[in-house]
């Protein structure tokens, strides 16, 4: 009895201690508590995600926690916070401080966290929730603000999404920074100039939009930028009119484009000389292109050319297509986004490689699948190649015998699987080196008539360049004569033609029809692409 008489008295002053607090005491535990909150962001994949940095400061062992799956660079960020706040003058609080990232199930990384965690302590005694202010910056151990190479991507995306219009970040970005077009940003150097700004609530830009110096289209009201500069020169290649011809075809629709012939014959000069003659590109193509080059880790110059890369046929699958065991990287082709992926001596590239990128080449993505993760880069790319025509090079040779079986030409060339050749739009066989061969034409000619068909294309109202149309695009720009239509009949019951490689043939002749000034593609532009189709 006596048991139960004191459980019973235990039971109602522990209900007394906890839910019948006098009015003063509660008050003075909700006055304990201070919770501030700053915007910042995560890359998840190559898409930015907006987080939430919440600090709360409340009496107890004095403490500094990070919560919400932060990576080990943002538990490093608690001693550059601490440092940079000593060495400028502040005391750290001693309550116990505990910051979230919310939404806590998202992993989050990336030492541009710094600066919202130092300005959420340094200014713990007032309330700071400036909605739409997002705040990047990593910190050194003198409170000077420095940049990462995540800022870029992660800017651009939110961006992309819609999610952001002001940033603080750090100055030494705004090089890069500053050709993000429609963001306000706030450049500071220091965590005093940060902590300045966000007492003062004056968040006005301090920061000029860059303006581009290269050479303009407008269509629409939007801008094309493209640079008349030639670092290599087709003059420089004597003879190869065929090749130099489907190289402006290749070039003016972005096609891609497969060169065969012995070795020395200019294949590898023309592929390389390509780059410097292809069309214009939008502002937002060029952030694209700097996007991936920054996921690199290679601060980019925003030139308006577009990328040329060329990877070792020896390169293994994950090099060119992209991967890693804890951490997805970018790989070639996805660099080589909005630009040229070469690929020189074809048939020595591993069979995996060459049918993993049948999905690039006709999605225009590429998918990269790992337990941690599962991304999907932009990979928007015209295809160039090279190859021999047998093992030792010399098959089409008339000075040189072949030492090839028949039985390794076949399997030299079997290689090549007919649906990844199905997605080559011109296949060219090399002339060979003659003595008396001249030089023709220039990259200059040649670029100038790229610029003359891409007005073509844009004052169709074609989004895509010709060698990137989609099926119902095709149908709408891709119109024929009643003399090609009925050529290309032909061709089709004559070379039982697939789908695909129909609407190559019909890309490729629209091209053409654009480089001649023809408004409908017409029969001498047809038979013009069928020349260039594989023979069998």
């Amino acid at each position: 009895m006596f048991f139960f008489d004191l459980m019973q008295n235990f039971s109602m002053n522990a209900k007394t201690d906890s839910g019948n607090f006098p009015p003063d005491h509660r008050n003075k535990e909700k006055e304990s508590v201070i919770v501030n909150w700053l915007t910042c962001a995560t890359l998840e994949g190559v898409n930015a995600k907006v987080i939430e940095v919440e600090a709360t400061f409340t009496k107890g062992l004095p403490g500094f926690a990070v919560v919400g799956l932060a990576s080990n660079d943002i538990q490093e960020a608690k001693e550059r916070v601490k440092s940079a706040l000593l060495t400028n003058g502040f005391v750290f609080p001693p309550l116990k401080i505990t910051v979230n990232l919310s939404p806590s199930d998202l992993k989050k990384s990336g030492t541009h966290f710094d600066l919202s965690l130092a300005l959420l302590i340094a200014l713990h005694k007032h309330t700071i929730s400036e909605e739409g202010l997002f705040v990047f910056g990593e910190l050194g151990l003198d409170g000077k603000i420095k940049s990462s190479s995540m800022l870029f991507p992660l800017v651009l995306s939110l961006k992309e999404q819609g999610l952001i219009k002001r940033a603080i970040v750090p100055k030494e970005a705004i090089g890069y920074l500053s050709h993000i077009s429609g963001v306000e940003f706030i450049a500071v150097e220091t965590l005093n100039e940060a902590i300045a700004i966000i007492k003062s609530k004056n968040y006005q830009a301090n920061v000029q939009a860059f303006s581009y110096e290269a050479n303009q289209i407008v269509f629409n009201d939007r801008v094309c930028y493209f640079e008349q500069k030639y670092e290599a020169d087709f003059a420089d290649v004597k003879g190869q009119s065929v090749a130099k011809r489907a190289s402006l075809i290749a070039a003016a629709g972005m096609h891609n484009f497969l060169m065969e012939g012995s070795p020395g014959c200019g294949k590898s000069m023309i592929a390389k000389r390509i780059k410097d003659i292809l069309p214009p590109l939008y502002e937002e193509e060029m952030l694209a292109i700097a996007k991936h080059q920054f996921l690199d880790g290679v601060i980019p110059n925003f030139k308006a050319l577009r990328p040329m890369r060329a990877p070792h046929h020896t390169a293994t699958s994950a090099s060119v297509f992209g991967g890693g065991s804890l951490q997805a990287k970018i790989g070639e082709v996805a660099l080589a986004h909005k630009g040229i992926l070469f690929f020189d001596e074809l048939p020595h590239f591993s069979k995996n490689v060459l049918e993993a990128l049948r999905e690039p080449l006709q999605d225009k993505k590429v998918h990269i699948a790992r337990v941690n993760a599962k991304i999907a880069y932009e990979a928007d790319i015209m295809f160039v190649a090279a190859m021999n025509p047998c093992p030792c090079g010399n098959l089409l040779s008339k000075s040189k015998a072949c030492r090839c079986s028949e039985v390794e030409i076949k399997r030299y060339q079997n290689r090549l699987s007919d649906p990844f050749l199905d997605r080559i739009d011109l296949f060219v066989v090399m002339q060979e080196v003659k003595s008396g061969d001249q030089r023709d034409v220039s990259s200059a000619q040649m670029h100038e008539q790229v610029l003359e068909a891409f007005k073509m294309q844009k004052q169709r109202g074609q989004e895509r360049l010709n060698g990137k149309l989609t099926e119902e695009e095709i149908e709408q720009f891709c119109r024929l004569t009643d003399d090609a239509a009925t050529i290309l009949e032909s061709a089709i019951e004559k070379f039982a033609l697939s789908h695909r490689s129909i609407a190559g043939i019909k890309k490729t002749a629209r091209t053409i029809a654009d480089l001649a000034g023809h408004k409908t593609i017409e029969k001498s532009d047809v038979l013009e692409a069928l020349s260039y189709r594989k023979r069998k």
